[in-house]
């Protein structure tokens, strides 16, 4: 019988098996990063050791920080922005653009820099990118970006580090 509470039961249960779905999704691509196979793999005792609380955060876990809150997305020298957690040269500076969106930005990563995986947590599908090295999360990408690609790699500043070009001495 169709009435108020069976809906509301009903709906109950759909949050929870969402939840449940939520949780295993998020085991799942937390394995994928911590024991995948990566040339850097470390314990998770040795990744909380050489990371900041936030940058394990969101590399080990998942995370994401803060909009606007990183110093990287106002980050404009030339250089590369490489992994906080195994220092591989992941994005140049040539391809970083003002998305807009308080995280910084990219039309492209270097070559052979990243992997990608589905992410389907927040009842949505979206594409996560990973250092291809270490596994680290980073972010996710986008199909709303710049030419020459057309999309925006969307990461996280405290998952990298900005390496400045060295000035050639004249």
């Amino acid at each position: 019988m169709l009435n108020r509470r069976n809906l509301t039961l009903a709906g109950a249960a759909g949050l929870i098996a969402a939840g449940i779905a939520s949780l295993m999704r998020s085991s799942s691509t937390q394995a994928i990063a911590s024991g995948g196979n990566f040339e850097v793999t470390r314990t998770d005792e040795e990744w909380r050791r050489i990371l900041s609380p936030e940058a394990y955060y969101v590399l080990r876990k998942h995370g994401t920080e803060r909009a606007g809150t990183s110093p990287l997305d106002k980050e404009h020298r030339p250089g590369t922005f490489a992994c906080a957690g195994c220092d591989l040269p992941l994005f140049s500076s040539k391809t970083k653009y003002n998305s807009g969106t308080g995280w910084p930005s990219f039309y492209a990563p270097l070559e052979n820099a990243i992997g990608t995986t589905t992410d389907r947590s927040w009842g949505m599908t979206r594409t996560e990118v990973h250092c291809r090295r270490c596994g680290g999360h980073l972010g996710h990408v986008f199909n709303d970006g710049p030419k020459p690609t057309g999309l925006r790699y969307c990461m996280n500043g405290v998952a990298m580090k900005f390496m400045p070009e060295e000035k050639s001495a004249s």
